[in-house]
């Protein structure tokens, strides 16, 4: 099949991704590695390409119609049904144009006025700059690392509640750390936001990249009461590597919101293009081959990583992540003198674009995240220029 996931892979060289001009290749510089920005380098979905085809065919390009708006909430609906177990019905879904919009909202119009917002961290560097653009204060919350797993310090998250907080930032599959949280899990969670009236903004924008042997679970089906005080933001973008076209949808889960978001009317959804539409309805209803192919290719990058990070820098502590596609690595161990920044000294040294996880918040310093969604041979390299950077010091 033209464009199917193996070819594109087999045909993938350095040389490719440079010349397609994406941020991510080009950031690093003409003899530069990018493996920090969230992109994904094998190509596009057949019935995506398709679709935006078609859109081209009949120059469709101006404002989003009413019936493609309408067939986005329905196959973003059939989408969770059928992957998640979620049954959504299509009217609880709205169109935005990314989930920094929807966060937006969450912030301006669903939580209390002036309130601070709560963060566990490290997270995801746009979640630290946007409550302050928004004139709010952040409550960072620092993950637990225990018994080999990184987990919500509820104790600590009660007491930023306590403190005024009123919305949490909760991403699941959690980027940069790569967990995907159990019902459990949630459900604790959720104890701790409803003794406070609080709410949730839930980015589950990863929620197709989870591994084999775990699943993912919507954080606003665990309970009617996190579905009273969620808001979910998701998107095709991330799973099948859209986040250009600029579409994304927030799923409501209680009357009072959607009336709030009824309210504000036109500039609610206003920005998301319809390439970005015909884009996500065509990955969630007729792309699930194509991403069940790149989750198996990820599956063995996220161990091959392993691999090579044991062989040629054992100094670094990495744990595969269980969903996402984006490795979190422990640099401490290197005594490069790195200070806060390891990214600077793989940027520097190895001419690796990593991102600085001191940008995660507080607890990231000392760390990077690395994406790992490229070509195996281009992943080697990026380890092998890493590793002999390091040797070199």
């Amino acid at each position: 099949m033209p464009g199917s996931f193996r070819q594109v892979i087999d045909a993938t060289t350095v040389a490719t991704l440079r010349a397609r001009g994406s941020f991510k290749w080009t950031a690093p510089g003409p003899d530069g590695f990018g493996a920090a920005v969230a992109e994904m380098d094998f190509g596009a979905a057949p019935a995506i390409l398709d679709a935006l085809a078609s859109l081209s065919d009949t120059a469709n390009f101006g404002y989003l119609p009413r019936y493609l708006a309408d067939e986005l909430a329905a196959a973003c609906a059939e989408f969770q049904k059928r992957r998640f177990g979620w049954d959504v019905d299509p009217a609880q879904v709205h169109h935005v144009p990314d989930v920094i919009k929807a966060l937006e909202i969450a912030i301006t119009r669903f939580s209390r006025p002036g309130s601070p917002v709560i963060l566990p961290t490290p997270a995801y560097m746009p979640f630290l700059t946007v409550p302050g653009f928004l004139g709010r204060e952040i409550i960072q919350v620092r993950m637990l690392d225990r018994d080999g797993s990184f987990r919500f310090d509820l104790e600590a998250i009660e007491d930023a509640f306590r403190a005024g907080g009123h919305l949490l930032i909760f991403c699941n599959p959690y980027n940069p750390l790569g967990r995907v949280f159990t019902r459990e899990e949630m459900t604790r969670l959720a104890e701790v936001v409803g003794r406070h009236g609080g709410r949730v903004f839930a980015d589950e924008i990863h929620a197709p990249l989870v591994y084999p042997g775990l699943r993912h679970v919507p954080y606003a089906s665990t309970s009617d009461a996190a579905a009273g005080h969620a808001l979910t933001a998701t998107s095709a973008s991330k799973a099948w590597n859209l986040p250009g076209l600029k579409c994304a949808e927030v799923i409501l889960t209680n009357e009072p919101d959607r009336q709030a978001w009824e309210e504000m009317g036109f500039f609610a959804s206003h920005g998301a293009s319809n390439p970005g539409v015909v884009a996500n309805i065509a990955a969630f209803r007729h792309g699930e081959a194509w991403l069940d192919e790149v989750l198996a290719y990820l599956d063995d990058s996220r161990h091959l990583l392993a691999d090579l990070l044991g062989r040629h820098l054992p100094q670094l502590r990495y744990r595969p992540p269980e969903g996402t596609y984006l490795a979190w690595l422990d640099c401490r161990g290197l005594g490069l003198g790195l200070g806060d920044s390891a990214a600077d000294f793989f940027t520097a040294k190895a001419r690796v674009l990593l991102t600085d996880g001191a940008a995660c918040g507080e607890a990231g310093r000392g760390h990077v995240r690395l994406n790992f969604a490229t070509p195996r041979p281009i992943l080697a390299e990026i380890v092998s220029r890493m590793a002999e950077a390091v040797r070199a010091t």
